[in-house]
């Protein structure tokens, strides 16, 4: 196998001249920040895998894609089951925005047990 690696001298040591191409670095959304920090805090070993294999970066934006849809999917499931409707929402507005914030809190809090923390 050709070793292709350039090295520094640095005392008795060789350290060798490790880059990491280019990669496209569009944003990440809430869901992804939020898997990026607890990898970093939590999971270093995987963090710095995921860093030398360049399969971070993909990964983070995958996350906040599946936590995102998932949000989509589960609001309109769970304003069904609380029976949060657009007539509540012209009645009483402040009681809708009450149930709202639960159930998004609550929806999020899935998302975080099966995405996030996994």
């Amino acid at each position: 196998m050709e070793n292709n690696l350039k090295y520094t001298q640095n005392g008795d040591y060789l350290i060798p001249n490790l880059t990491l191409s280019e990669t496209e670095t569009k944003p990440l959304g809430k869901y992804g920040r939020m898997r990026k920090k607890y990898l970093q805090e939590h999971r270093p070993v995987l963090w710095n895998s995921m860093i030398l294999s360049e399969s971070l970066y993909p990964h983070l934006r995958e996350i906040d894609e599946a936590a995102n849809r998932r949000l989509e999917l589960m609001m309109p499931e769970l304003m069904k089951q609380n029976g949060v409707t657009e007539s509540l929402k012209a009645s009483d507005p402040m009681k809708w925005t009450g149930l709202m914030n639960n159930l998004k809190n609550q929806a999020e809090e899935v998302i975080l047990a099966e995405l996030i923390h996994a």
